[in-house]
């Protein structure tokens, strides 16, 4: 299909759908495949299949298993997804797909796939960044009855998960997008995976830890906050690091281990989550008071994480900032998310992506829509 017929076929669309529309999302930028559908901000089916157990043996992601996995998996979850909404896929108007960043590999699966569903049903497809998606799942509705207020503008933005670590400033949902900061190292969700495999403890790392950390104490060991120190302030504000984080905890390990002493493991592990969830809101709070900015949004995995869920509500509290949290079941990645920024790139009146489109690992959040 050319960008010149997927514009005539949005254009076809009557104006209740242009208002209104049928999305069907494909999201594979990791080792989880989802598929979502909604209609403009209702959420009709999320289904998602996970290649987690198959990357456990390895302690981490592999990037060409999680490719297999989705080549796997993508049908049965699109007709899967289809059944659940109670659709048929000739009845969507339009396919969103997220084309970065991610890895590479489990992309161009994703990406594939969407070009030949979009040109086989004769659709319009919509290339969406997969950070911004995050952000668009807080304008999801799980019914009719859902009385959540819209999502406003503008918002800052905290992306935590195993391949991102990002502080954003969204001042429109599908046309300004600004990156604050991001990790220049680790992910958090990388640095769970690897302090819990040091600590003995099974993938993925961020479950474990928060379960490790309940009989523990958060104040045992004061572990570092990277890039919170003055000398850090001017180039790496809203940025962080995980690294040394990770490698202090490493070497506090070590020498207990090496002094023939037990590691008290619910306190490493309850410090360092504290360490952890320090310097993520410290520094989201701080974007928000900087910039002026009432309202901070947490997405990504790693907001499953339930301490870092209660000290972020204690400390927009006393900032004075409205915390908004997804569904957690849309804070992971999933394909809803997708198709609902593709939703509301359709009923803002952006034109439809092209086919020449590619998967981008490094995508700017900055681009929306490619």
């Amino acid at each position: 299909m050319t960008a010149l017929n997927a514009q005539t076929t949005l254009n076809a669309m009557t104006a209740q759908n242009r208002a209104n529309p049928l999305v069907l999302g494909i999201e594979t930028s990791c080792d989880e495949t989802g598929i979502g559908i909604v209609r403009g901000t209702t959420l009709l089916s999320n289904t998602i299949a996970s290649s987690m157990d198959e990357h456990a043996r390895y302690g981490g992601v592999v990037p060409e298993v999680a490719a297999r996995a989705h080549l796997e998996e993508l049908v049965p979850a699109i007709r899967a997804a289809a059944l659940e909404a109670g659709i048929r896929l000739e009845d969507i108007d339009a396919v969103a797909v997220t084309c970065g960043p991610g890895l590479a590999g489990a992309l161009m699966v994703g990406v594939g796939a969407a070009k030949a569903l979009a040109i086989s049903l004769g659709k319009p497809i919509y290339a969406v960044n997969h950070l911004v998606g995050h952000v668009g799942a807080d304008v999801l509705r799980l019914g009719a009855d859902d009385s959540t207020k819209p999502l406003e503008y503008p918002t800052v933005a905290l992306l935590v998960s195993g391949g991102h670590t990002s502080l954003l400033l969204v001042r429109d949902l599908v046309s300004d997008v600004e990156l604050l900061g991001e990790t220049i190292d680790d992910a958090a969700g990388e640095a769970f995976d690897k302090v819990a495999r040091l600590l003995g403890l099974p993938y993925p790392g961020g479950p474990q830890i928060d379960r490790a950390a309940r009989e523990g104490n958060p104040a045992a060991i004061r572990f570092p906050r990277g890039l919170s120190q003055t000398k850090d302030m001017a180039k790496h504000r809203y940025d962080f690091s995980f690294s040394g984080l990770k490698t202090s905890v490493a070497r506090w390990v070590e020498q207990r281990r090496d002094a023939d002493e037990s590691v008290p493991l619910a306190d490493v592990a309850a410090s360092f989550r504290e360490a952890v969830v320090d310097i993520l809101l410290t520094k989201a709070v701080a974007a928000c008071v900087d910039l002026g900015v009432p309202r901070l949004l947490l997405g990504g995995g790693v907001i499953a994480n339930a301490r870092l869920r209660q000290v972020a509500q204690e400390r927009t509290d006393a900032a004075g900032i409205a915390l908004r949290i997804p569904p957690l079941s849309l804070c992971t990645d999933n394909g809803a998310m997708i198709a609902a920024l593709g939703a509301q790139l359709i009923m803002a009146g952006h034109a439809p992506s092209s086919l020449e489109f590619g998967a981008d690992s490094t995508l700017p959040v900055s681009e929306i829509q490619v």
